[in-house]
């Protein structure tokens, strides 16, 4: 290691597969929905941590079976068919794991940085997305949103993340996420942040900016 950064944190959808963002924006396009209006409708208002289903979901306080067909009627109300199971088939039809970023994160470990995933995910996604990484080989630490009962961007959840990698201050992480609310808040704790878009390209360059600078 050559920087001032001991740990990596990493989110898992968006940055090691393509963004979910990407195909709500895809199917509501499909369906002739305003921009935007099918993500939030199936995903809530991503920048804060609400009571929508899919929140709750992700909070692990409610199952798949019923934030689905709670999202369904928000969708039905506008004439939408917001289903997010249709989100999941898209996502599935773009591949698998991003070969780029998986690359990344192991050569990352090999230099000896901490890592860890922190995931707004839920229990039923557990098995299906484990398959698609070397998780094990990966993460040092695994916080899932469902398991602990928090999300981002609820600033608890990177702090969790930090004690349970040994008490990294934030000021020595470094985190990526595809949304840019996750980022904003990660930054507010002072951890350094990349925001990932569709295109790894810029994200890539400045992780590897980031761990290249001098300590």
């Amino acid at each position: 290691m050559t920087s001032d950064i001991d740990a990596v944190l990493f989110d898992f959808g968006g940055v090691f597969t393509p963004s979910p963002f990407d195909a709500a924006e895809e199917l509501g396009a499909s369906l002739g929905a305003k921009p935007g209006r099918v993500m939030e409708i199936v995903f809530g208002p991503y920048h804060e941590d609400t009571d929508h289903p899919w929140h709750r979901l992700e909070r692990g306080e409610i199952p798949l079976v019923e934030a689905r067909e709670a999202i369904i009627a928000l969708g039905r109300a506008e004439g939408i068919d917001s289903d997010p199971f249709r989100l999941f088939a898209l996502m599935g039809a773009g591949g698998g794991a991003r070969a780029a970023m998986v690359e990344r994160a192991q050569r990352i470990v090999a230099r000896g940085y901490r890592t860890a995933l922190i995931t707004n995910n839920a229990h039923e996604f557990r098995d299906s997305w484990r398959k698609l990484v070397p998780a094990d080989e990966l993460f040092q630490v695994i916080v899932d949103s469902s398991e602990v009962g928090m999300r981002k961007p609820d600033p608890r959840i990177f702090t969790l993340t930090l004690d349970r990698l040994g008490g990294i201050p934030p000021e020595r992480a470094l985190f990526l996420d595809d949304a840019a609310s996750n980022v904003a808040a990660a930054e507010k704790l002072g951890i350094r942040s990349v925001l990932v878009r569709s295109d790894l390209g810029d994200a890539l360059a400045a992780l590897d900016a980031l761990l290249e600078a001098p300590r």
